[in-house]
């Protein structure tokens, strides 16, 4: 079970949440839709280089990461998307595209953009193309201690 290690750590913390099973989607879009949960509260992860070190960008399902607004806030230039192949030893448990939005638990840095605060709750994939696990935001943002900044563009 690929989020075996997140629900312990949820487990480990007294977390409430929910595991949300669905046909299996590959984007942020068909995940919403196969789990009836609306683009804008749907969290995805994107993983991407910050001076050459890894981090996570968690963003809604229905905005793409604006790569100036994240440069500004850390205040480094070289910003780049991961490829697959410089993340993929991280994530064994998960499958590629479906990393919970828990850099703590990995090592990484987590920045968070502001319209998820705007949501009492935050849904993820759970390490499957086929889970999403549900929590409170408060929950999320008390337990990941992620950074918090404009870092979308797109239609809200």
């Amino acid at each position: 079970m690929p989020i075996r290690k997140l629900r312990e750590f949820l487990d480990s913390h007294a977390v409430r949440y929910f595991v949300v099973s669905h046909s299996p989607a590959y984007t942020a879009q068909e995940i919403a839709a196969s789990a009836h949960v609306p683009g804008k509260e749907l969290a995805k992860t994107v993983v991407v280089t910050i001076a050459g070190t890894l981090a996570m960008v968690v963003l809604p399902a229905s905005r793409q990461l604006d790569f100036k607004l994240l440069r500004e806030f850390c205040g480094k230039q070289e910003v780049d998307l991961a490829s697959e192949k410089e993340f993929v030893d991280i994530f064994p448990e998960c499958e590629i595209g479906a990393m919970p939005p828990f850099g703590n638990l990995y090592g990484m840095e987590v920045y968070v953009s502001e319209e998820l605060e705007e949501d009492d709750d935050i849904a993820f994939n759970a390490g499957a193309h086929t889970e999403l696990l549900r929590l409170s935001y408060d929950s999320y943002k008390r337990l990941v201690h992620p950074k918090v900044a404009k870092l979308s563009c797109g239609v809200p």
